[in-house]
């Protein structure tokens, strides 16, 4: 069976708090043929305090001169317009889904039929917020962003410990930097991460530049991209410039497609396609010479050519030594 790479759309705050943006944002996901595409849910004054400052990129792309509170409170979305996004996703035909930074975003978003909860990395050690999240009994996507082994397991245990299956429990590796220097994403984290969790599904949130990186976490099994994108990244806020444009989310899905059904199930066999070469490509053990009625077999009166629809040149050491039983012509194959 050719294996799924689920791809989930990060929107995030990049409608910059316009729902007509948000509805633009989703035409462009489901064009891409993402599989999900993704909100943030969050009330400014539940998620940071006055005093919060911004992480460096914001300062870079938004600028010094308001607090974390502030930007926070020009990009949130009222709750009611999160039922309207998903009912927009589901005419669009691909899957609504949000981040809740609080209890309260987490019951809304609930109460609407989210399949699944995405925890950002910033929530990683928030041990109330996941030990209520997982007594929701639905799949909990979990960034890692920042955190140690030691983080990530805490996390799983508490999830567990609040009823949730490990099947159930999705861990993204992630860089939280935007955008993310290549040479800090270390992807090879993913297999410690499957090897320390197994039966949990294993994927990569990205937030570097371009597109490679996913397609190369994909190679190397992901089996859950997620990617910001936007519609121009020339657009003010704090996102947009870590973000892929429209036409770029497109040709990112198109490899991740492709990567994933390149990788197969393993087993090493002749695929369909191949067998009709496998007489063409390969070569019989052929007479180098006419070669008389009892005349011995060598080297000597012997070659290997093709075409492969005569005896196997593995059987090459039974057949040297051996009597030939009647005449062969030049290039006739035993």
């Amino acid at each position: 069976m050719t294996p799924h790479c689920t791809v989930i759309a990060e929107a995030g705050v990049n409608h910059n708090g316009s729902i007509d943006l948000a509805y633009q944002l989703i035409d462009a996901a489901a064009a891409a043929g993402v599989d999900y595409v993704k909100f943030q849910t969050f009330r400014a004054e539940a998620l940071a305090t006055r005093a919060a400052p911004k992480a460096a990129y914001q300062q870079a792309t938004t600028g010094s001169g308001e607090s974390q509170l502030a930007m926070l409170k020009r990009l949130e979305l009222p709750l009611e317009a999160f039922a309207d996004l998903a009912a927009y996703c589901a005419k669009c035909g691909v899957a609504f889904m949000s981040t809740p930074f609080d209890l309260e975003a987490a019951n809304f978003l609930d109460g609407i039929g989210m399949a699944a909860f995405k925890v950002s990395s910033g929530d990683l050690t928030n041990t109330p917020f996941l030990r209520a999240l997982g007594a929701k009994g639905k799949p909990v996507i979990l960034s890692s962003g920042m955190a140690t082994l030691g983080e990530v397991e805490q996390a799983v245990q508490t999830l567990e410990s609040a009823g949730l299956a490990i099947s159930d429990i999705t861990l993204l590796h992630c860089t939280t930097e935007y955008p993310a220097p290549a040479e800090e994403v270390n992807l090879r984290a993913m297999q410690t991460l499957r090897a320390a969790f197994p039966g949990a599904t294993i994927g990569y949130s990205d937030h570097t530049q371009g597109i490679e990186i996913p397609i190369a976490a994909t190679a190397l099994g992901a089996q859950v991209i997620e990617k910001h994108f936007t519609l121009d990244r020339t657009m003010e806020g704090p996102d947009h410039k870590a973000s892929l444009e429209p036409g770029e989310l497109a040709a990112m899905v198109r490899a991740i497609r492709r990567v994933s059904a390149a990788l197969g199930d393993g087993r090493k066999r002749p695929t369909p396609s191949e067998l009709p070469n496998r007489a063409v490509a390969r070569k019989s053990i052929v007479a180098a010479r006419p070669i008389a009625k009892g005349e011995t077999l060598s080297a000597d009166n012997l070659a290997v050519r093709r075409p492969g629809n005569g005896l196997s040149p593995t059987r090459w050491d039974e057949i040297i030594g051996t009597t030939a039983t009647r005449d062969y012509a030049q290039d006739e194959p035993l």
